[in-house]
C-alpha cells in the first residue's frame, strides 16, 4: 500500500454525498468516499492530531446523519479555539477536506447554491473540541477529543529529542517512526469507541436558539 502502515486500511471510511460534485459532473452519483490514507496524503503526515480530526469528523457525521449519507457542503463547523491556537489549524484542514466547510477561502457558490465559505468559524462559545451542525435542520453535536488518554511509548521523549536535534542513528529514526505510528494505531483502532478519548454528544436547543443541554 505505497509503504503506508498496514493499519491505515483498517480505519473505517467516511462516505458523503456532494451535490456540487453531482451538478458539475465531477462524480456520476455525487458520492465521495474518504479513507484515512487520503487524508494523510493531504496533510503530509499521520499523527494523533490528524487521526483525531479524522475520527472526530467520522463520529460526528455518523451521529448527525443516522439514517442517510452526510451531505458535503451542508455542514457547519465551530471551534472553541482561535485558528492560530495550538493545532486548531491542522484539525480544521482535515475537517474542511472531508466536509467542504471553510472559513473564507471556500467556493462562493452558483446563484446562491453550493456555497462552502463561511461554514467554519473559530472562537465559538462552546465547551467541546468541535461542534458540527447540519445546515438543513440545525441538528448539532459536540465532539470531545483527548489524545492524552492514549499515552506515547516511554521511549518517545528521548527518541524525539535525538531526532529533532538530528543526532539520532538510522535505527533510532526507524524506531521513532514505528512507535509514533503505533500510538496513532491505538487511537484509531484500539480506542475507536473509547469515550474517555472521544465522545459525541447531541446538543438540544431552546426555542430562542440557545443550547439547552448536551446529552
Amino acid at each position: 500500500m505505497n509503504g503506508f502502515p498496514d493499519f491505515f486500511t483498517k480505519v473505517p471510511g467516511i462516505t458523503t454525498f456532494d451535490p456540487l460534485a453531482l451538478t458539475l459532473g465531477t462524480v456520476e452519483d455525487g458520492i465521495i468516499k474518504f479513507r484515512y490514507t487520503q487524508i494523510v496524503k493531504s496533510a503530509g503526515h499521520s499523527c494523533p492530531t490528524v487521526a483525531g480530526a479524522y475520527l472526530m469528523t467520522l463520529k460526528a457525521l455518523d451521529a448527525l446523519y443516522t439514517d442517510t449519507i452526510a451531505v458535503r457542503g451542508e455542514i457547519k463547523v465551530e471551534f472553541k479555539e482561535d485558528l492560530e491556537d495550538g493545532v486548531a489549524g491542522v484539525i480544521a484542514n482535515v475537517i474542511s477536506n472531508i466536509t467542504g466547510a471553510t472559513q473564507k477561502s471556500g467556493f462562493k457558490g452558483l446563484s446562491g447554491r453550493f456555497a462552502r465559505h463561511s461554514l467554519m468559524s473559530f472562537n465559538a462559545d462552546i465547551s467541546s473540541s468541535v461542534r458540527f451542525t447540519r445546515v438543513d435542520n440545525g441538528k448539532s453535536v459536540d465532539v470531545y477529543y483527548n489524545p492524552n488518554v492514549v499515552l506515547p511509548d516511554p521511549k518517545m521523549p528521548e527518541l524525539m529529542r535525538l531526532v529533532v536535534s538530528q543526532n539520532a542513528t538510522d535505527e533510532q529514526k526507524v524506531e521513532f517512526g514505528k512507535l509514533w505510528q503505533e500510538r496513532v494505531e491505538r487511537i484509531l483502532i484500539d480506542n475507536f469507541d473509547n469515550e474517555n478519548m472521544i465522545k459525541v454528544s447531541l446538543v438540544t436547543w431552546r426555542s430562542n436558539n440557545l443550547p439547552l443541554e448536551v446529552s
